[in-house]
């Protein structure tokens, strides 16, 4: 997994930056996305796609990556810019935040020489890679995406006491049908994306003319 960040280090990178988010096909909630610089040569156990991880796992993980990191950023883009500029817009935004808030375990600023990106490329002036599948192929994007995901998680359980009733603990803001029905039921919250709700609002719309 180490495969890639090895390339990238024979070209004379130190600092590599990799980078995932989580949260982009959600009903509710921000876009999150973290950047962390690893350790030359530190394999972590267990680091792979957080999808594939247990809740458990990730939190086990999560304060593993933390205390070894060179450094850890998270990005976040809430639901009012995503239906501004759009979700990708979004993705890319956070990713930059993500970026610039790079920090040690004692709050200095970290600067990254190079970029290791999931699946995107970002409009910046700093070299990068964009890697398809790269929290499955590259340890440093894996580590980022369960930070990211365990950091959005978090937020999620905070948004379910805060809008009671859409299970946001549950289902983490995507639409299951227990969030898709009380959306129908409820209306949507100040955290939903409204240009994600349409095609749900707009059945609300055709259930009432029916009721008419």
């Amino acid at each position: 997994m180490l495969t890639i960040e090895n390339e990238i280090r024979k070209e004379g990178y130190k600092y590599i930056a990799c980078i995932d988010e989580v949260g982009r096909g959600c009903l509710a909630g921000d876009v999150v996305a973290c950047a962390v610089i690893m350790p030359k040569d530190l394999i972590i156990e267990g680091v792979k796609d957080s999808k594939k991880l247990s809740a458990k796992k990730r939190e086990e993980l999560y304060d593993i990556i933390i205390e070894e990191a060179i450094a850890v950023g998270i990005g976040s883009v809430d639901c009012k810019t995503i239906d501004n500029i759009n979700i990708k817009k979004s993705t890319h935004l956070a990713m930059k935040k993500a970026i610039s808030n790079l920090k040690d375990k004692e709050g200095n600023k970290i600067s990254q020489d190079f970029l290791l990106i999931d699946a995107e490329r970002l409009d910046i002036n700093i070299p990068q890679k964009s890697v398809i599948k790269g929290d499955e192929k590259c340890h440093g994007i894996a580590a980022a995406s369960i930070v990211a995901k365990v950091y959005r998680d978090r937020q999620c359980i905070k948004w379910a006491r805060e809008y009671e009733g859409y299970g946001l603990d549950r289902n983490k803001g995507y639409g299951t049908k227990e969030h898709r029905q009380a959306i129908k039921e409820k209306g949507p919250t100040p955290i939903h994306r409204m240009s994600f709700l349409k095609n749900i609002l707009n059945q609300n719309e055709q259930l009432s003319l029916l009721e008419e």
